[in-house]
């Protein structure tokens, strides 16, 4: 299995690079990573890891300027690709079909060619223009996946929000690396008004 994974200068790196340490525990998928040039700059504000560490993760790197890259064309074969975290500027140029970087390119090819796109939108509070943004790339084939957590799996850490958010992405590629804990339901437990 191939994916691409895109990064750009959102808050929220750390669903991207998590989703790439996890996923290079894998051999089975086989990971494609773009970085914005504002993504390269959140790493070292954001995270304790270096550009050269994320990077290290992936199996393929591109520069975002490589447009003529194997991931820039349908016939370069991958399963799907994620954007996390997805700033508001490259959902636009997504939603607008504005492929002038690598980045939305491979978004691009990833929805006309039918592929799985999962973009994970880091911004709040929202306006009408991001929600439209939003709406517009759900109606082209994207699935929104903002990294809004559950708290039923009851998490001790931010380390186990991200994981389990970036986990649930992965589900949607029928990815299961066991690090979800998954509802079961509420078995002989009786809520009344």
């Amino acid at each position: 299995m191939r994916l691409i994974i895109g990064m750009s200068g959102a808050s929220g790196l750390i669903y991207g690079i998590r989703l790439l340490e996890i996923l290079r525990d894998m051999p089975q998928v086989e990971t494609h990573l773009v970085l914005s040039e504002a993504a390269r700059l959140n790493i070292t504000v954001e995270t304790q890891y270096s550009v050269d560490d994320v990077r290290a993760m992936a199996d393929e790197v591109y520069s975002i300027r490589n447009i003529a890259a194997s991931i820039s064309s349908g016939s370069f074969k991958v399963h799907g690709m994620v954007i996390a975290p997805c700033s508001m500027k490259t959902l636009s140029a997504v939603a607008n079909s504005y492929a002038d970087n690598l980045l939305v390119r491979a978004a691009d090819v990833t929805l006309k060619e039918r592929r799985r796109l999962v973009i994970m939108p880091r911004e709040t509070p929202l306006h009408a223009g991001h929600c439209k943004l939003m709406y517009e790339a759900s109606l082209m084939g994207a699935i929104l996946f903002p990294p809004i957590p559950s708290f039923y799996d009851r998490p001790e850490s931010i380390d186990d929000i991200v994981t389990a958010s970036v986990a649930r992405v992965l589900d949607l590629f029928d990815v299961d690396p066991g690090l979800l804990k998954r509802w079961t339901g509420q078995v002989g437990k009786r809520i009344d008004n």
